[in-house]
């Protein structure tokens, strides 16, 4: 749900005051200057816009440490929440947990908190995996991503729970202490925290966290070349491993702001150019749309860092020594390296395999029918996992348009165009509202469509791979083919 215009306005000219800037010519005290906030209908609602051409690495806004929301801060600032938080009986409730509860007070203060002007404009709902309810789980389709929404509610009704005793020391209101509550609580930490090296719970920052998303726009080329660099590092010498470990490091190093400790301050960088107007956006790290899901409540259309996991067998796992979670299908459909050189190896007759490591650990390709027997295994793969899952890439593309018409629940929809499974599931998502009384929020339409959005997106990648699979193989055919004239 958007904020009121008021809220926002009370917002900025609160985060003036107390020293948020996005100027360095103009003292510690300026918004306006660099950044404003505008709507993005298609990329991600309200946002930080370009005030004036933004030049790539230009400092863009810098937040000082006094205005952080973290759990130091908020007990500094009332001697109730320390004492209680301090308290030995609940040292084993996590950081994360610790600064939910402190969230949740501080929300309870109403308009005497020193923070009301951003708490103002906090989202009043979130729809990360968590707050999936059993329609829109199974809504899911996929067992992994299923098992990955029941896990995420699991774990937040485990930390309400142990977290419970603290808040009724704290005498929060009583519709502070349900489970609702809870779940708003940790997603804010979830989705909106940032990276701090003092605290693992990271920080709230207002106005920092009005940035949009936007997924590292790292090359496939570069993943794999780092996969390849890394294996000769570990096999070459185990010394390598500091080597590895700096690989992986670097890897990670994607995000667009931190805190600097010279300045006392969060700052934030343009990753690129930017022209007047156009939004400015900030990477969090390399996230796959499950992932995002989970801990953002959103996914992207086009995300370059996405991958599907297809199952192997057990003999291809110990055929190699990739990690499991490198054999994958990136989002543009091609195997990854670690996938291709694996199945390379599977594919040779184990006597043969020592004499061709090194060739297959190169990322070269060991003989056309070698190829083409991989690939064919690959897409076929592919294949059986589509023809499992109960609605096709086709049907859930018509469901999304079917979903957007969605307007009320007693408004008639056009459904010449829809599968009869599609329907049914429509008809479902239906009773499930009615039956949750949620007739006047539509909550649960978004968390259902994020749900097919999801599958489509996964259902595109094993699609893309079959199509990238079937096109190589008949090239290599007729390559042969051409070979034995």
């Amino acid at each position: 749900m958007e904020q009121g215009q008021g809220d926002l306005e009370r917002l900025l000219k609160w985060a003036a005051e107390i020293g948020i800037s996005d100027s360095t010519c103009c003292g510690d005290s300026c918004l306006g200057h660099s950044l404003s906030v505008s709507y993005f209908p298609s990329a991600g609602g309200r946002g930080l816009g370009a005030a004036r051409d933004l030049r790539e690495g230009e400092l863009l806004l810098k937040v000082p440490k006094s205005v952080l929301m973290t759990k130091e801060s908020l007990l500094l600032k009332d001697e109730k929440l320390s004492l209680s938080v301090n308290d030995y009986a609940h040292h084993s409730l996590s950081p994360a947990q610790i600064l939910a509860v402190c969230l949740l007070y501080e929300m309870g203060k109403g308009k005497i908190s020193w923070w009301h002007p951003y708490l103002m404009n906090l989202p009043r709902s979130y729809d990360i995996l968590a707050t999936f309810g059993e329609f829109e789980k199974q809504a899911l389709q996929v067992d992994d991503a299923i098992w990955a929404a029941e896990k995420a509610t699991l774990k937040a009704e485990y930390e309400w729970k142990e977290a419970n005793a603290l808040m009724k020391q704290l005498k929060l209101k009583p519709q502070l202490l349900t489970f609702k509550a809870w779940l708003w609580a940790s997603a804010t930490i979830s989705s909106r925290t940032l990276h701090i090296p003092w605290d693992a719970a990271g920080c709230l920052c207002p106005v920092g966290d009005l940035f949009n998303y936007s997924a590292p726009g790292e090359e496939p080329s570069r993943c794999e070349s780092m996969e390849h660099t890394m294996h000769d590092l570990v096999n070459e010498d185990t010394s390598g491993m500091a080597d590895v470990e700096q690989l992986v490091s670097d890897s990670r190093r994607l995000t667009d702001g931190g805190f600097e400790k010279d300045v006392d301050a969060y700052c934030f960088y343009a990753k690129k150019s930017y022209k007047k107007g156009e939004q400015v956006l900030l990477s969090y790290g390399t996230y796959t749309n499950l992932e995002l899901l989970e801990h953002y409540g959103f996914l992207l259309n086009e995300n370059p860092n996405d991958k599907v996991f297809i199952p192997l067998e057990p003999e291809m796992y110990s055929s190699c020594s990739w990690p499991k979670e490198s054999l994958f299908i990136h989002q543009n459909g091609k195997p990854s390296f670690a996938l291709l050189s694996t199945l390379r190896l599977w594919a040779t007759p184990q006597n043969q395999r020592r004499s061709v490591g090194h060739l297959v650990y190169s990322g070269l390709q060991l003989s056309i029918q070698n190829e083409m027997f991989i690939l064919r295994w690959i897409s076929k793969k592919c294949t059986t996992i589509l023809k499992n899952l109960p609605t096709s890439f086709e049907d859930d593309s018509l469901l999304l348009s079917a979903i957007d018409k969605i307007q009320n629940l007693d408004a008639p929809l056009e459904l010449n165009n829809v599968s009869s499974t599609c329907r049914d599931e429509i008809c479902a998502f239906k009773a499930n509202v009615l039956q949750k009384g949620e007739r006047s929020s539509m909550g649960s339409k978004e968390r259902w469509r994020l749900a097919v959005e999801w599958r489509l997106s996964y259902k595109k990648i094993l699609v893309d791979c079959i199509s990238y699979c079937d096109e190589i193989v008949s090239s290599l055919f007729h390559q042969n083919n051409s070979s034995q004239k």
